[in-house]
């Protein structure tokens, strides 16, 4: 390993060690402030200084999510997998030289809302600008050719075909096409054997150029900066893009009227299991009031509520977990176990229970007190490191959250009353109306649950 990479990967230790360490001392002080600009072709820049170790990290997020798929699923993670395949003159090897020598890391990813670019960096100039000025031509000049785009192609197909080995990832993908019909979101980001065959290099080139452009891309850099520098860096990775205003037109999310319950036959002793529903947008100012009544229901591990009844009471799953997914339109809300096929309906019926009962019910306030020490309490820590600050900092400037959400998130926790959490999971959670996915086993589920339907690939 030569010397540039042992210097890199200790620096990624300590970034993830310093500044636990400096949270733990001093929370009090911890939470950082955004600052915040345009560059010259417009895009919104998120930054945060942090002075403890020579290192930046920066994401760099456009609003070109496979919700904007269209006729081609798989089309967002195709493109956004090529960027770093060519550019200009420069090759595959030639880019992945250009990071190496400064010891940069280069990473791509794409959700349903967004595609996202990530890099860590030395701070030092000559590091971050090398860095920089790679990244750039990525972004503004990305050839495509036909080798890169057959490979990645093959590339993705193997990994589908690995995910339909996957029971867990079965449950998920027909939990979203159930929950979301012909919406967008309904479609997996990887896509589908099929749609992938079929894309050619010219709705790859097509996408890029009407997606990734200044006007849809949002900026979060988190390191050792003054601004002046960190604006420099903005213009440079940024700086080429096009302005070009995209209307985006997504379709409405469809209503949930009855329970429905689907079955895949998969040959497996354990089942696994999605009950859930729609949920809510991230800026839905419920959010707060519905992340710490989810917290108490199923969001803290072996202390949740669902946990104790699934897990210490009746021993049906090793664990079981409920969270929210708020994205730009309506996210959704899952139930999540895995039990044994011969156990599953009474899992089921537990689960579903549990959740009309707290639905119904409510927590009890100090299950309330509880929950709000332990969310405020790991908040500064979860903070701790660049690579998660700067992942928190991506979301706020993609979901445009008001920039003092760090120091307002505790007191927003603070205030929240057992009357709120009533009041908000009464209104956006519905047991009645429950999508409930079944993957493994055979035993059929007892009519009572809802109606049943077959499903395969």
């Amino acid at each position: 390993m030569s010397k540039l990479k042992i210097l890199n990967n200790k620096y990624l230790l300590l970034a993830l060690y310093v500044p636990f360490l400096l949270l733990a001392h001093n929370p009090a002080n911890a939470i950082p402030a955004i600052q915040n600009w345009h560059t010259s072709n417009g895009v919104s820049v998120y930054f945060i200084p942090v002075r403890e170790l020579p290192i930046v990290d920066v994401q760099i997020l456009f609003n070109a999510g496979s919700v904007y798929d269209g006729e081609h699923p798989g089309l967002a993670m195709f493109t956004n997998a090529l960027l770093e395949e060519g550019a200009g003159d420069w090759s595959a090897d030639t880019i992945a030289n250009r990071l190496e020598q400064v010891g940069a890391q280069f990473n791509t990813s794409v959700q349903r809302d967004a595609a996202i670019i990530s890099l860590r960096s030395l701070s030092d100039l000559h590091s971050l600008q090398q860095t920089a000025e790679t990244i750039a031509r990525l972004l503004k000049e990305p050839t495509f050719s036909h080798d890169s785009v057959e490979r990645v192609r093959q590339q993705m197909i193997t990994a589908l075909q690995t995910r339909f080995q996957s029971p867990d990832t079965i449950a998920r993908d027909t939990f979203f096409k159930v929950l979301y019909g012909n919406h967008p979101y309904s479609s997996p980001p990887n896509g589908t054997i099929d749609s992938l065959k079929t894309i050619a290099r010219a709705d790859i080139q097509s996408f890029h150029q009407h997606y990734y452009t200044s006007s849809n891309a949002v900026i979060a850099i988190v390191g050792d900066l003054d601004q002046s520098i960190a604006e420099q860096l903005a213009d440079t990775l940024v700086g080429r893009l096009l302005n070009v205003k995209m209307i985006n037109q997504i379709s409405i999310i469809p209503s949930i009227s009855i329970s429905k319950t689907i079955r895949v036959p998969y040959p497996s002793s354990q089942t696994h299991i999605i009950i859930g529903q729609v949920g809510i947008k991230r800026t839905d100012p419920d959010y707060y009031a519905l992340y710490l009544g989810n917290h108490m229901l199923g969001g803290s591990g072996l202390v949740s509520i669902l946990s104790q009844e699934i897990r210490e009471k009746h021993s049906l799953a090793y664990s079981i977990y409920s969270n929210f997914i708020p994205m730009r339109q309506t996210g959704a809300f899952l139930i999540n176990l895995q039990t044994r096929s011969d156990q599953t309906d009474t899992a089921i019926q537990i689960a579903q229970n549990t959740l009309r009962k707290f639905t119904n019910n409510g927590p009890d306030i100090q299950l309330l007190e509880d929950a709000r020490k332990n969310v405020t309490g790991r908040f500064s820590l979860d903070l701790a490191g660049n690579d998660k600050l700067t992942s928190i900092l991506g979301s706020i400037a993609f979901y445009r959250l008001p920039l003092d959400y760090l120091q307002t998130y505790i007191p927003h926790m603070n205030n929240i009353t057992l009357d709120q959490v009533k009041a908000v999971w009464n209104m956006h959670v519905h047991p009645d109306k429950l999508i409930t996915v079944i993957v493994g086993g055979e035993k059929q589920i007892s009519p009572t649950l809802s109606t049943e339907k077959q499903v395969s690939f």
